[in-house]
């Protein structure tokens, strides 16, 4: 890559970094989709979202918040991703929730809960970009895990603890798996991501484009999400080739005219480091002879 520009704070990633090249793509917002998704079968993980954010009133804001955070971590200064993490430790340890069947009140910064939230995040954000034809191999894949143990300590994690490639990942879910269920507060959040509050005008838009795309998130899901919320898995290849086509044209859209939207954080980026820190996927496909071992592929 291009050098980028002298003395330019690069960030808690950098332009060298995976996360920095994919984070730029918009199939992020059909991946952020299905982490709301896959995080609400964690019951006391959705629970405590449920007990103590306006989430029914103002989920609009949760989502924007959500991606401003990850917006400011890969692309903001180092100061202002150590800023935005801070911030979420505080307001974790804050809180707590209850266990309507026991009567247990637990504390929503729990290392468990944290890593939880953590994986379903960072684990849909790389399966969605993977899936839906962004060029990511098997080694940027285990990369990028291995670079969000930065994102996981901002939140208050150990990055020991943390799964820091693909099968590492894939033995945290199975682990876990058992822990899972769609309780009434993981429907709720089914039911709001499926039919989403709208101003009356906006009827027909979320009709023709939100459904779809939460559909899409949905459809992604791994088998035992299907299973859970009660609805049947649609055939993987179709889902694959949904996702490579709503893919193929998001990225039809220019870079530059994406970026323009709020809060404009790699916009702001590209200002402080200079041009060649602009994300793209080329960017990636350079890297792959340097990353693989020869005979490893890109698919998931």
């Amino acid at each position: 890559m291009a050098a980028t520009r002298t003395g330019g704070d690069p960030g808690l990633f950098g332009p060298d970094s995976v996360t920095w090249q994919a984070h730029g793509d918009p199939m992020m917002w059909v991946a952020g989709i299905r982490a709301l998704y896959l995080q609400a079968l964690h019951p006391r993980a959705v629970r405590g979202v449920m007990q103590n954010s306006d989430f029914r009133r103002d989920a609009w804001g949760r989502l924007m918040r959500t991606a401003g955070f990850v917006g400011t971590t890969t692309y903001g200064t180092t100061e202002a991703a150590e800023r935005a993490g801070a911030r979420v430790r505080k307001i974790h340890r804050m809180l707590g929730a209850t266990d309507p069947g026991t009567g247990e009140r637990y504390a929503l910064d729990e290392p468990a809960l944290v890593l939880w939230v953590h994986c379903a995040e960072i684990g849909s954000y790389l399966h969605v970009l993977r899936r839906s034809g962004f060029p990511l191999t098997d080694a940027h894949a285990d990369r990028y895990l291995a670079e969000h143990r930065h994102s996981a300590r901002l939140v208050g994690l150990d990055p020991g603890s943390v799964p820091a490639d693909r099968a590492e990942l894939a033995a945290y879910f199975a682990r876990v798996r058992p822990e899972l269920a769609a309780g009434a507060e993981a429907r709720e959040v089914d039911a709001f991501l499926r039919r989403p509050p709208v101003h009356p005008l906006l009827v027909p838009a979320r009709a023709l484009l939100w459904r779809r795309v939460a559909r899409l998130a949905y459809d992604s899901l791994p088998a035992y999400a299907h299973e859970l919320y009660g609805r049947p898995a649609p055939p993987p290849a179709t889902v694959t080739r949904r996702l490579r086509a709503t893919g193929t044209v998001l990225r039809a859209i220019p870079a530059g005219v994406r970026w323009q939207l709020p809060p404009r954080h790699i916009l702001r980026a590209v200002e402080r480091l200079g041009p060649a820190a602009r994300p793209a996927p080329y960017r990636i496909g350079r890297q792959a002879a340097i990353l693989d071992p020869p005979g490893e592929g890109a698919a998931d």
